[in-house]
């Protein structure tokens, strides 16, 4: 295997157990690279696992042909197992019958058009560094704060509700895609300064939406996670180019999106090298009028059972109703969801975005006291 200078790579170790593959990122045992070219959508993998007599120069003889046949070879030496992989034409990869190969146990495709964001690829739960939380595995995470940056002070009172009662991070919007032209737009980048700013004081790693491929470098100095709303999950040039960084984003269904459609998004940001996604259920558009939108909380069972990657619920967008915000937080801890991601602002009367949706102190308060139970029951930790 070769290592190109500039590389799009994955760390993985593998190991067996009763016949799964359990890919886990990060370990030491085994390293695949992939050169920048070879672009995973639209084709198709398969996981080939050696047997145990299998050696290192049987493995080497077996991706001589996958990368003489012109697919793109993947080799990782597990703990009980020697695994290759391969990339590329489905047609090609029929015509190896690898599995004729008496050192070959298995041969195994990842079926879903989703590959790399999928559970065929990685069973194990993706764990995603937020500051010095963790999303995904045992512990429920909340995320908090306006919609809108306004000014320095309702960031800094918001954040310090948010830090007092227990959320781990720090959500603002300082670009606002809006439906109407003359709604509030955000401060741009100085509400990124502001941002930033609290973020330090209260010790609260923050998250805000990106909406342009141009402002990625820039959004990206004041930030820990970008945020891809609804309206942009399918833009697939921002999601290459949020995949060519290395932070955390919390991917937003589109409003119409398909579960499919998501992980598909997903899967453009995988593909181009960052691997630290966090799928974001925020609602979907209905006929129902009687909120904002409808919030799909069975799509969060769904996606854990097909994706590897964590899932948090916006229930402040999913609903727009106040009221409504604390029974689907806590229904979305009931469902196995990883985390929420709620609007708190110090006074939601006078705010600029999304005041009757948004919390203040006293709701915020006990919506962390009553997620408790219902976390517990669904046996993680508030992170």
């Amino acid at each position: 295997m070769v290592a190109f200078k500039s590389v799009e790579w994955a760390c993985c170790h593998l190991l067996i157990f009763s016949n799964k593959i359990d890919i886990q990122k990060p370990a030491y045992a085994g390293f695949f690279y992939v050169h920048e070219s070879n672009k995973l959508v639209g084709k198709n993998i398969v996981i080939i696992v050696l047997t145990a007599t299998a050696t290192e120069m049987d493995a080497k003889q077996i991706l001589k042909r996958i990368e003489k046949a012109g697919l793109k070879p993947l080799y990782m030496p597990g703990v009980e197992r020697i695994v290759l992989g391969a990339l590329g034409d489905e047609r090609l990869l029929t015509s190896l019958q690898l599995q004729a190969n008496p050192m070959v146990e298995s041969v195994k495709p990842i079926l879903t058009r989703y590959k790399q964001v999928s559970r065929e690829m990685q069973s194990h739960d993706s764990q995603i560094q937020f500051g010095n939380s963790l999303i995904g595995g045992g512990s429920f995470a909340v995320i908090a704060g306006p919609c809108a940056i306004e000014n320095k002070d309702q960031i800094h009172k918001s954040a310090a509700i948010v830090k007092k009662h227990g959320g781990i991070g720090l959500r603002g919007g300082a670009f606002k895609p809006r439906t109407s032209p003359y709604s509030f737009q955000g401060l741009e980048e100085e509400g990124l300064k502001l941002m930033q700013q609290a973020s330090k004081k209260y010790g609260l790693p923050s998250v805000t939406e990106v909406i342009d491929v141009n402002h990625v470098d820039m959004v990206s100095q004041y930030i820990d996670a970008f945020q891809v709303g609804a309206r942009n999950m399918q833009n697939f040039r921002l999601l290459k180019a949020i995949g060519q960084t290395d932070k955390p984003v919390i991917l937003k269904r589109g409003m119409s999106a398909t579960i499919e459609e998501l992980l598909l998004a997903a899967e453009y940001i995988y593909n181009e090298g960052n691997h630290n996604i966090i799928i974001c259920e925020r609602g979907i558009r209905t006929f129902e009028r009687a909120t904002r939108n409808t919030l799909d909380l069975g799509a969060v069972a769904y996606i854990k059972t097909k994706s590897h990657l964590p899932v948090i619920v916006d229930p402040s967008h999913g609903t727009g109703i106040r009221e409504l915000v604390s029974p689907m937080a806590r229904a979305a801890a009931a469902c196995g969801a990883d985390g929420i991601i709620v609007e708190v602002h110090y006074d939601p009367q006078v705010a600029l975005s999304d005041g009757m949706q948004s919390l203040d102190e006293i709701d915020f308060e006990k919506l962390m006291r009553g997620l408790l139970p219902f976390v517990a029951a669904a046996g993680k930790v508030i992170a």
